[in-house]
Parts: structure tokens; C-alpha cells; sequence
């Protein structure tokens, strides 16, 4: 991979590896350790981006980390310090960025998968390329990344939080929509399969890393207004709040779990739905 795939802003890099005092607490400041870090997967737009910015705003200098190039102009909007291109589906890449991450800001406390896809096809019509697609990109990633990052980094901290960003379709064998075309149909196979083992890798994962000092936890999203669900409609009036969910609310868990009020929790699945799978 090019070396110069991990941009950085300056400024705000040197400042944080200074060890200069954090911009005072907001009202939603979770409290980060000082000089903390955190690296989101899938970044560049949508679910992952907001992520991005609320760890951000929460004191973490965060690595936007995204197959796309769109990635650099997100770090920018939010004022983190770090960017990349990365593919998850590749372990080489996987590993060269994260060390690249570490060797940039001396440590990795955070990671929030967040990289994915997601086909409508048929059941009928999902080609094997659809299905693996999804796979590899959900499920492969995820356990990519948790791996390069546990060994050896976390490891070595004694310390770290993994957040890995399932979905209620991995729960319920997908949610249904129809798109402003007329067709419609749930997530597809290949999706929902990927997501309900991103809920069991994650409790794997909790009960092989939680006595080095790392939690593995995950959150599962409802339904939620980003750029992969637009077009497409949902009944809300099967979701007892009676709306699509937010980025920004998906984000607000993950800033939890990796906060200092759930040092304890580990192995656990957090559903943002609604109460869509729960009531």
C-alpha cells in the first residue's frame, strides 16, 4: 500500500501528541483519557462519519479510515487528525493502516467497524459475487480488523474497546422495505447472514480478549435515514417511536460503549431501533 495513504492534518496531530489540555468538556463529553485514539472503519459518509465526528467532539483524535477518498474530505469537516484509505477485505492493508494509525498517535484505544454493504437481490436472484460481497466486506472485515488491532496493540495497552456496528436484520432475518420504484423486498441474504455473525464474532471475540483489558461489544441499528436507505420506504408504524432512527443516535451508543461508564460492559448486543425487535 502507498505510504502516503494515511494523511494527516498537522495542526491538530502535533497538538495531540504534545499532550496539549483537550478543548473543555461539552454537555455530551464522555470523558476520553487524554491523548486517547480511536479508529472508525467506514467513515467517510453515513453511520461511520457520525461516529467519527461524535468521538471527535467526545476528545478522541480519530482515524477515519474508508475505501473511499471521500474519507479525506469528512476528516477535514469534522477536524479529526487522521485519514486513510483502507480495504477491510484485504489483511495486508488491514494491517499496514492500523500500524500506521499507531505509529502516527503512539496508541489505538478505540475501534468501530463500521465498514459495509449491503444487497436487496432476491433470494432467488443473489448471485454468489452478491452474497460473498457482502460476507466478506461485514463479516471478514470485522474479524480483520479486531485482529490486526487486539495483536499486537491492544494487547500490548493492556487496554482497548471494540465496537463493532451489526444490525437488527442480523436478529430478525432482515427488514423490509419498498423502494420509490415499487420494488421492495428485505435486506438481502447475504446482509442479514453477515450481520447476525458480526453479533456472535463480537461475543466470541468478548470472551477471548475481555481478560487482557478489551471489550468487544456490538450495536444494531433499526432502520436509519443515511444514504443506503434513501428511496426506500419503511412502516414505521411498526416501530413503536414511529420514525427511522438518526446517524447521529447510532452514534450516541457507540459513545457510550467506549466511555468511561462501560468499562464493564462487554460481549453485549445494543439495539438503536426503536424498540422495533423489543416491543
Amino acid at each position: 500500500m502507498n505510504q502516503q495513504a494515511v494523511t494527516l492534518n498537522e495542526r491538530i496531530l502535533v497538538s495531540t501528541l504534545r499532550g496539549t489540555e483537550p478543548e473543555p468538556a461539552t454537555p455530551r463529553d464522555t470523558g476520553a483519557p487524554a491523548g486517547a485514539v480511536a479508529a472508525v472503519t467506514g467513515a467517510a459518509g453515513g453511520i461511520g462519519a457520525a461516529i467519527a465526528a461524535r468521538l471527535t467532539a467526545d476528545g478522541y483524535a480519530v482515524a477515519l479510515l474508508d475505501i473511499s477518498d471521500a474519507v479525506h474530505l469528512t476528516r477535514d469537516d469534522i477536524g479529526a487528525p487522521l485519514s486513510a484509505r483502507l480495504d477491510v477485505t484485504d489483511r495486508e492493508d488491514v494491517q499496514h493502516v492500523l500500524a500506521e494509525v499507531i505509529k502516527a498517535t503512539g496508541r489505538l484505544d478505540v475501534l468501530v467497524n463500521c465498514a459495509g454493504t449491503a444487497h436487496r437481490s432476491s433470494f432467488a436472484d443473489t448471485s454468489a459475487q452478491e452474497f460473498l460481497r457482502d460476507i466478506n466486506t461485514n463479516l471478514l472485515g470485522t474479524f480483520l480488523t479486531c485482529q490486526a488491532a487486539v495483536f499486537p496493540h491492544m494487547r500490548a495497552a493492556g487496554r482497548g474497546r471494540l465496537i463493532n456496528i451489526a444490525s437488527v436484520s442480523g436478529k430478525t432475518g432482515g427488514i423490509g422495505s419498498v423502494h420509490a420504484d415499487g420494488s421492495g423486498g428485505r435486506s438481502g441474504a447475504g446482509y442479514a447472514s453477515a450481520k447476525a455473525g458480526v453479533i456472535n464474532l463480537t461475543r466470541w471475540i468478548a470472551r477471548e480478549v475481555g481478560h487482557l483489558g478489551i471489550t468487544s461489544n456490538a450495536v444494531a441499528p433499526g432502520p436509519i435515514a443515511t444514504a443506503m436507505t434513501d428511496g426506500h420506504h419503511y412502516d414505521t408504524a411498526n416501530i413503536p417511536i414511529g420514525r427511522l432512527g438518526t446517524p447521529e443516535e447510532v452514534a450516541d451508543a457507540v459513545s457510550w460503549l467506549a466511555g468511561r461508564g462501560a468499562g464493564y460492559v462487554n460481549g453485549i448486543v445494543l439495539d438503536v431501533d426503536g424498540g422495533l425487535t423489543r416491543a
